[in-house]
């Protein structure tokens, strides 16, 4: 176990965080955050669920209020969800802030990640989507010690000098960027298989590197075509899950992308750590 902690701090094990990690996570108002893609949509639904067909995933049913309430309208339901709301940080990003690894990716769209390292200058890089000026998907910034904010910098700059925090799905922060809808998800997921979901530092940093998963669920295929393109060139990993049943899919991922499954909850391992 000292050498998962110690491969985390050195960046050769990458820690690789989605939704699940805030299950056990309380609003001081008492109400829960959203930690799968069944409360993800009676989030941005204000609570009512919707059809059969819109509640298999989040994206489709983002996709369907997108259409009938306007993209603005998706983007500030997105941000209220957190924003509008106190809660304790996560189990998960406390731990990480102990430690403050050398890359993190985290697939969460609130500023969990950014308060790992924020009494540190570190570099953050967040995905976008659907624009039209360029094919790069992502923005890179640098987080100011003294201000305590974050400003864009030339993706050329970015390097391993500082911590890099890698939020491809988006964030509320600085500017309120989110792939949560079917063409957010479309879009970059097309242009990242063009090689453009990422700046080109980070493309030859992530080879050959071991990812330490938790709380994501790839029982849909859309994280698992995110996961595979953000992990291409992977050394081997871990999948953290206390998952009862695995699907065929799930399985096969695992197995394809040499990835050991440890069945336990994401706090108690850590924990263990």
């Amino acid at each position: 176990m000292d050498n998962l902690v110690q491969s985390l701090k050195d960046g050769s094990l990458v820690p690789f965080v989605g939704m699940r990690v805030f299950e056990n996570t309380k609003a001081t108002d008492g109400s829960t955050l959203p930690y799968d893609s069944d409360s993800m949509i009676l989030s941005l639904n204000s609570g009512r669920a919707m059809s059969s067909r819109l509640m298999y995933e989040y994206s489709r049913a983002a996709m369907s209020l997108e259409h009938r309430r306007g993209r603005d309208f998706i983007v500030q339901m997105t941000n209220h969800i957190y924003a509008s709301k106190e809660y304790e940080l996560p189990f998960t990003y406390n731990y990480f802030k102990s430690i403050q690894p050398k890359y993190m990716i985290d697939l969460n769209l609130d500023d969990s990640g950014c308060k790992v390292y924020d009494d540190v200058e570190h570099f953050m890089i967040t995905g976008i989507s659907r624009i039209m000026a360029a094919n790069d998907r992502f923005v890179v910034y640098k987080y100011d010690l003294d201000s305590k904010k974050y400003s864009e910098i030339d993706k050329e700059d970015l390097n391993d000098s500082l911590p890099i925090l890698f939020k491809p799905m988006g964030c509320m922060l600085p500017d309120r960027n989110f792939i949560i809808s079917d063409a957010d998800f479309v879009d970059w997921l097309t242009e990242a298989m063009g090689g453009f979901a990422m700046p080109t530092f980070l493309k030859e940093y992530k080879k050959d590197k071991s990812y330490l998963f938790l709380g994501v669920d790839f029982s849909r295929d859309t994280y698992r075509m995110v996961a595979n393109e953000l992990t291409l060139n992977l050394k081997d990993g871990y999948v953290v899950s206390n998952k009862e049943e695995y699907s065929k899919k799930e399985k096969n991922f695992i197995s394809a992308h040499n990835l050991q499954l440890i069945q336990n909850s994401t706090d108690e391992f850590l924990k263990a750590l």
